[in-house]
């Protein structure tokens, strides 16, 4: 017996000694499943901002080296132009020469040919440059006459590597003043299918203007007429001259610190339409006059070294278009001698005689880099690489310094992801999201509050809709409903957590919308329907024998309301037809245009309330309900003992002590519902407007993501902003967990007592 018994304890001992060693390998194993999950968290996390890092880096540029024109002086006169350029690949740069020579500088050591004389100088000097966003360069001599200058380079691949060549080609030498032949001081052109203009400045208040239309007959070829006026301005010394590429308004820079514009679209009828002061007194006149690309924006420069950005807009009010500031730059020390934009956005870069050298950004208003050149010679022209990485300028001895620019993201601050933007067109700063366009020259808008505005509107309605819904069944379902019809009810709303997203959104915009579309009146006349149809049937229930109502069990009588609730949805969309056709002139749609302004949207944020919503309630009724049947039953005997009835029970005694575990699934909905992608980008026209009207749509961080990542380019700019919407939403959704957490414990230690 003694030997039995010793037997029976090894045995226990191995088994507890098994036991605690399985318990040991399962907590480890539990702790490694725990911090695999962590790491694997912030791996993500890093990754996100590892995408995001790049937009905020601050642009660099460095210096790449110096060289010199082999003709000495560039094409100078009264006013500075363009007399620099460069090819795309930045190795061969070219210069014009006042000599009247268009010279080669070789930035990387390869070989260049020599200079090519301008054909029919006759003995006269290049007095001026000019270049427009889409035409030839424009030279200006000292005896009246225009050379177009078109600047080709051939590229050819073998295997040795690429080879480029320059290749001008000269155009047809006009003569702007044949009588007096006063030289060209300023030039401006413009290259529209419908025919050229150029504008040149001959005297200190004189004007020529060439028109050049060309008119297609339908027997034989085009016909070219060209056409010379003279204008004469009035209000100050011509002091800069700009040309918008459609040919179209002609912007004229004065001594009296104006900038005149003039109407050319009738070419036979130039005509001033408006003349705004761009400076900061009448004693400060405009010396550079330039536009970004898409000619949309005039930037321009002052003789106190200020700069600044314009558009003809309407005003906020309503109004005809006028010259209007934009935004006001950080300014040069010494006059403003010369502007470049840059050819792949709204980038320029603007120059004074000192030697600084500042690069701007048109969308932002921001001044992204500020160089010193220090030549020791007063600098004469400035350009930027075709491909804006890179910066050259040039001083009036010929000799020529460039930068590398590291710039990859200049359209991205915290402005404008989060702030106001001033854009093009616009009549006042907006929040505007809008990343691709039809042009080259459009302008991307990355403000990320229209999309932060449609999550949360989003979510707002959708809470709106499930939130009182599942607590309320919640709580039926825990404290008041029969146990038997409990076994069918709660696994039947747990299913519909498992629906898939992509199907509620697929229903919600192509069968739920139309249908909301034609009974929104009734809608919102449901739930007074439908409370004044359930208070009349418990009173009716009430009036009932207790016979009758003895024969249904206690926790059942719910059943009795469903064809209740039925009845009361139908008459509610009959009584809203009703109040359509009675008040609202038989068409709410109308009616909410004319009298409140509101337009309604097929797809628009009371659908996805009612769809997301539908997606959000298992999860807050499941959580929910758990959290209230796991109240002691103890504390529901103690308060029925002392005279409480059950619904005085569950308000006052079990909702209180599960309310850590209540807003818990209210968090977690919420989380659900800031994420949710699918139903969001299915059941709103995902336009992203801001406003609160639940009649029209908006577009969601998440949905956001999901239409632009797949044509975003890696590691573009657009690339990069879709994964700080990440990290938004990545960091909405950390706050909202925190503090629910938060919230929870201090709940869970005020109730811990009960």
């Amino acid at each position: 017996m003694a030997i039995r018994t010793d037997t029976l304890r090894e045995i226990s001992r191995a088994r507890t000694s098994r036991r605690i060693v399985l318990d040991r390998w399962a907590s480890r194993l539990v702790i490694l499943g725990g911090v695999i999950i962590i790491a694997s968290i912030l791996a993500i996390l890093f990754v996100i901002v590892g995408e995001v890092w790049p937009l905020f880096r601050k642009p660099t540029a460095t210096p790449a080296g110096t060289y010199a024109v082999p003709d000495a002086t560039l094409a100078s006169g009264p006013a500075v132009g363009d007399a620099v350029g460069v090819d795309e690949y930045r190795e061969i740069a070219f210069a014009v020469t006042q000599a009247g020579t268009v010279s080669f500088v070789s930035l990387k050591g390869a070989a260049v040919p020599g200079p090519v004389l301008l054909p029919a100088l006759n003995g006269g000097k290049v007095t001026v440059a000019a270049v427009s966003s889409k035409g030839p360069l424009l030279l200006g001599t000292s005896d009246g006459r225009v050379i177009p200058l078109e600047m080709k380079f051939d590229v050819t691949f073998t295997e040795g590597g690429r080879t480029i060549i320059p290749n001008p080609v000269f155009g047809d030498v006009s003569s702007f003043d044949p009588e007096k032949k006063r030289a060209v001081r300023r030039l401006a052109l413009a290259a529209p299918p419908s025919g050229g203009v150029i504008v040149a400045q001959v005297g200190p208040r004189d004007l020529v203007v060439q028109t050049v239309v060309e008119k297609k007959a339908l027997i034989g070829g085009t016909r070219r007429q060209e056409a010379l006026q003279a204008l004469t301005i009035e209000g100050g010394q011509i002091t800069a001259l700009a040309l918008d590429g459609r040919g179209e308004d002609l912007f004229v820079g004065t001594s009296r610190g104006q900038v005149i514009q003039y109407d050319i679209r009738e070419r036979d009828a130039l005509k001033p339409i408006d003349a705004v002061a761009v400076t900061a007194s009448a004693a400060v006149p405009v010396t550079a006059l330039g536009f970004l690309i898409g000619d949309r924006t005039l930037v321009v420069g002052d003789q106190a070294g200020g700069v600044s950005t314009w558009q003809v807009i309407p005003p906020p009010g309503g109004g005809p278009r006028r010259l209007t500031r934009v935004y006001q730059f950080q300014g040069h020390p010494k006059p403003v001698i010369a502007l470049a934009a840059s050819k792949r956005d709204k980038g320029f870069a603007t120059a004074d005689g000192a030697g600084d050298v500042k690069v701007h950004y048109g969308t932002s208003g921001e001044t992204l880099i500020t160089l010193r050149a220090d030549s020791g010679k007063p600098l004469h022209s400035l350009v930027l690489a075709p491909k804006g990485d890179a910066l050259l300028v040039a001083d009036q001895t010929g000799g020529l310094l460039q930068w590398t620019l590291d710039n990859p993201h200049p359209e991205v601050t915290l402005r404008t992801v989060f702030g106001k933007i001033w854009y093009e067109g616009y009549s006042e700063p907006a929040y505007v999201w809008q990343s691709t366009g039809g042009t080259d020259d459009f302008e991307a808008k990355l403000s990320l509050t229209p999309l932060i505005y449609g999550t949360l509107k989003g979510t707002f309605y959708a809470m709106i809709f499930a939130v009182p819904m599942a607590l309320l069944a919640a709580i039926y379902v825990s404290e008041f409903m029969h146990a038997r019809v409990k076994g069918y009810v709660k696994p039947v709303v747990e299913i519909m957590a498992a629906l898939p997203s992509v199907v509620l959104g697929f229903l919600a915009g192509l069968w739920l919308a139309p249908i909301v579309e034609r009974i929104v009146p009734g809608i919102f006349v449901m739930p007074l329907v439908m409370t004044a149809s359930i208070l009349l049937t418990l009173l009716g229930w009430r009036l009932l024998p207790i016979a009758i109502r003895g024969r249904f069990k206690a926790g059942t009588e719910a059943l009795v309301l469903v064809p209740v609730v039925i009845a009361a949805a139908w008459l509610a969309f009959w009584l809203g037809g009703l109040l359509e056709t009675v008040l609202l002139g038989g068409n709410y749609r109308g009616w909410l245009l004319s009298a409140l302004g509101l337009t309604y949207d097929q797809r628009n944020s009371l659908v996805v309330g009612i769809a997301m919503g539908f997606a959000v309630i298992p999860i807050i009724f499941t959580i929910a309900e758990d959290s209230l049947a796991n109240v002691p039953q103890h504390l529901r005997a103690g308060s029925l003992a002392l005279g409480a009835n059950r619904w005085q029970t569950a308000i006052r005694i079990v909702l209180p002590t599960a309310s850590p575990g209540i807003f818990s699934a209210v968090m977690i909905g919420f989380g659900r519902a800031v994420g949710e992608t699918m139903i969001v980008l299915m059941a709103t026209g995902n336009t992203p407007v801001m406003d609160w009207s639940i009649f029209n749509g908006f577009r969601a961080l998440s949905a956001n993501i999901a239409v632009e990542l797949p044509e975003a380019p890696e590691g573009g700019t657009l690339f990069r902003v879709l994964f700080l919407a990440a990290l938004l939403l990545f960091g909405l959704t950390f706050l909202v967990n925190t503090l629910a957490e938060l919230v929870r414990l201090r709940l869970r230690q005020k109730y811990r007592y009960l």
